[in-house]
């Protein structure tokens, strides 16, 4: 890009230059640069876009001034020269940013100075020794928590318990400051040389402070991204523990420059009971705290532990309520079965999903377990030997998360139950007292009847949208077809519903044989029982009672739950995927995507002449030599050379492509939840933080320490 900088502005001088050096002692000025290779995303600095070259040169009129024609040289600065140019480009910068405030101006595209000449070369007030002694202080600090936060360092050190009493011990911050002053740091010893050892260096709030501005300067640089991009979708992770208070992890899915769909970490959003303030927070934070324009935003969606699904439906409506484009969505990483079942509003199908993860967890927690689980698995399946050993390689891996989770719970239960009872039975030194103790609970709760009937209507109600699920988590033409094959789904589920006494008959009979294989009583749970007691009127049978607490209300609640996520304007969306070429040639060539993309022509740079750049991209495709593949995705078609030539498909292919819905084509643009994941694992509940997380889920997004240093002082003077 220097090379380019410096062929542009015929300086043939400055040719044999260096990167560094260029960038180190020379300037260009903005009025060089297009207006739309500049941008404004921070009120205190103005920066210029990665790809910005300046164009705008006046190459002739020094030949009719015979002063000017030998071109003055742009002088070399000094590193004190270069602080002072920066200090006094922020200053008119915020100033500039406070003037806009007060009188309320709409043109805020004017902030950046034009003023004539090659060079800026007004002098500037200089920092006094003082200031410049606090600015390299700070910065050595940032630098610290910056350090402390990509390497999943936390603040405190040892706790006040483990100490005795007296005995003055730094937590990790104080730690790395007194480590950087004895490795020779003198900025932060002229600082602390007349400090007390026991005094704290740096106050828990004024860490606090930095620790926020840090966050915020780190988030900002994936929002701008995300703002340049224009249009996202908004993702939100399951609630999780952070220090003791419950947090929502937010994530934003965009196409960046390189046409890549990404789905970056931006933070957490405080949990809130009642849905109605959690909606007005969510919406809050999202558009004034991290500043984007929810106009933009064409997709959301909530994977929720059970039990939290109806408040987060709150959300989705509320939001829907203000920006109906922002279309209410499944998310790709999550099976459309678990999803549903996370959603199901009944008490005993929360027990049993929490009992499940429970228990998938104790196994994957210790090999020994899981190879007790395999010989226990070989004795049953002795028989069918295939079945057996695709059954354990399903147990090494997540099983709760697939599509067909209940059918594989319903096969493993009598080889899961056998095997915890052994180990909790097992009278040698062999498990530990924790994983026995684990054993004997788990082994009670998948002997529980009112567990073994939940998971098998489950896995019934759930059989009739495995397919489906599957096919939306699949290729995009099988998403394309899936959005088809709704109308039959929901037909097969209402008629299960018109017809529920038969169908919740064989289901329990099921339920019933499996509970006799297990030796477990047929009874009615034991807290409806205490209830009844002393009714002598009550004559509940077991079936009865869980036809009307569970089946009725699990095969209601799923065909609303399909309508509501696969709404009118979620289907027409879908339908829009027939743009991909592949999809194009399975319905050979006779697409109408108009139809379907009225929903988006407002995001359509030429939306009158749609019609006809449809009928040249079918065309294109139709015509191709024989040697030449369709591109069978969204990600394939966005990296085509020619795709600019069709500007108003490329804008269809990028809304279409953040759809939550739609699976990130690869895989390492999706790394912001595989880092949340990583993240929670591996940092104790007490010690995480929600400014650290984000440091560290995006250790390497670059950062300006200069404008972390500069914000602070603005903000605490």
């Amino acid at each position: 890009r220097c090379q380019r900088w410096v062929e542009n502005c015929r300086r043939a001088d400055l040719e044999d230059k260096t990167p560094d050096q260029l960038n180190k002692h020379y300037r260009l000025c903005a009025k060089h640069f297009e207006t739309s290779m500049i941008c404004r995303s921070s009120p205190y600095r103005t920066v210029l876009r990665d790809n910005a070259v300046p164009t705008i040169f006046d190459l002739t009129s020094h030949l009719n001034n015979p002063h000017s024609r030998h071109r003055k040289r742009i002088k070399e600065l000094s590193e004190d020269e270069i602080r002072t140019l920066k200090q006094q480009k922020i200053d008119e910068a915020f100033e500039r940013e406070q003037a806009t405030q007060e009188l309320n101006e709409s043109n805020e595209q004017n902030t950046v100075s034009e003023e004539g000449g090659e060079e800026q070369e007004e002098e500037a007030v200089p920092l006094t020794l003082e200031e410049r002694e606090n600015k390299d202080y700070l910065k050595s600090l940032f630098e610290i928590l910056i350090l402390m936060g990509k390497q999943n360092i936390p603040l405190d050190g040892h706790s006040v318990d483990e100490l005795p009493e007296g005995i003055f011990t730094s937590d990790n911050f104080q730690a790395l400051l007194e480590y950087r002053i004895n490795a020779g740091d003198e900025v932060l010893r002229k600082r602390f040389e007349m400090t007390a050892v026991n005094l704290e260096y740096c106050s828990k709030t004024q860490q606090k402070q930095m620790l926020e501005i840090c966050e915020s300067c780190v988030r900002e640089e994936t929002l701008r991204e995300v703002r340049d991009s224009h249009f996202f979708s908004i993702v939100t992770d399951e609630v999780v523990d952070i220090a003791g208070e419950e947090h929502l992890p937010v994530l934003v899915r965009f196409v960046d420059d390189s046409h890549n769909l990404r789905e970056e970490f931006i933070g957490f959003l405080p949990y809130e009971a009642d849905p109605e303030i959690l909606a007005v927070k969510f919406h809050t934070t999202i558009t004034e705290k991290w500043g984007l324009n929810m106009e933009y935003c064409r997709g959301q969606a909530y994977i929720v532990s059970s039990g939290f699904a109806s408040k987060m439906k709150v959300v989705a409506t509320r939001l829907l309520e203000k920006y109906p484009q922002a279309v209410y969505t499944l998310c790709s990483s999550c099976a459309l079965n678990v999803w549903l079942a996370k959603s199901v509003p009944v008490v005993g199908v929360s027990i049993a999903l929490g009992t499940i993860e429970e228990v998938c967890c104790l196994f994957n927690q210790s090999p020994q377990l899981l190879v007790e689980l395999d010989n226990t698995i070989s004795v049953l399946f002795q028989n069918n030997e295939e079945k057996g050993n695709e059954l354990k390689e399903i147990c090494r891996s997540q099983w709760t998360g697939r599509h067909d989770t209940f059918e594989v719970l319903v096969d493993l239960m009598q080889a899961l139950v056998l095997c915890l009872d052994a180990v909790s039975s097992d009278s040698s030194v062999r498990w530990n007292n924790f994983i026995a103790g684990r054993a004997f609970v788990l082994s009670s709760a998948l002997t529980d009847f009112d567990f073994i009937v939940t998971i098998v209507i489950l896995k019934n109600v759930l059989s009739f949208t495995r397919a489906f699920g599957k096919n939306l988590q699949g290729q995009t033409s099988d998403v394309f077809f899936a959005a088809s094959s709704l109308t039959a789904v929901l037909h097969s589920l209402n008629e299960v519903m018109e017809n529920i006494e038969v169908y919740h008959e064989f289901w329990f009979e099921e339920a019933t044989n499996l509970a006799t294989k297990l030796d477990v009583q047929i009874k009615l749970p034991g807290k409806f029982r205490r209830a009844q007691q002393g009714n002598l009127d009550s004559e509940v049978t077991s079936e009865n009672y869980y036809k009307e607490i569970l089946s009725v209300p699990t095969v209601e609640h799923i065909i609303q739950e399909l309508k509501d996520i696969f709404s009118e304007q979620h289907l027409k969306a879908l339908k829009c995927l027939s743009l991909v070429p592949s999809v194009m040639g399975q319905l050979k060539f006779n697409t109408s995507e108009e139809h379907h993309a009225d929903m988006y022509k407002n995001d359509l740079p030429n939306p009158d002449t749609l019609s006809a750049e449809l009928h040249c991209w079918r065309i294109k495709w139709k015509h191709r030599g024989k040697d030449i593949e369709l591109p069978a995705t969204i990600y394939e078609a966005l990296h085509l050379p020619d795709i600019k030539f069709f500007p108003n498909v490329y804008a269809l292919l990028k809304v279409l492509c953040i759809l939550p819905v739609m699976k990130v084509e690869n895989e390492k643009y999706e790394i912001g939840r595989k880092r949340l994941k990583a993240y929670l694992k591996n940092t104790l509940t007490e010690q995480r933080s929600s400014n650290l997380a984000l440091l560290n889920i995006n250790f390497d997004i670059k950062h300006d320490l200069d404008l972390m240093v500069d914000t602070y002082i603005k903000l605490y003077p």
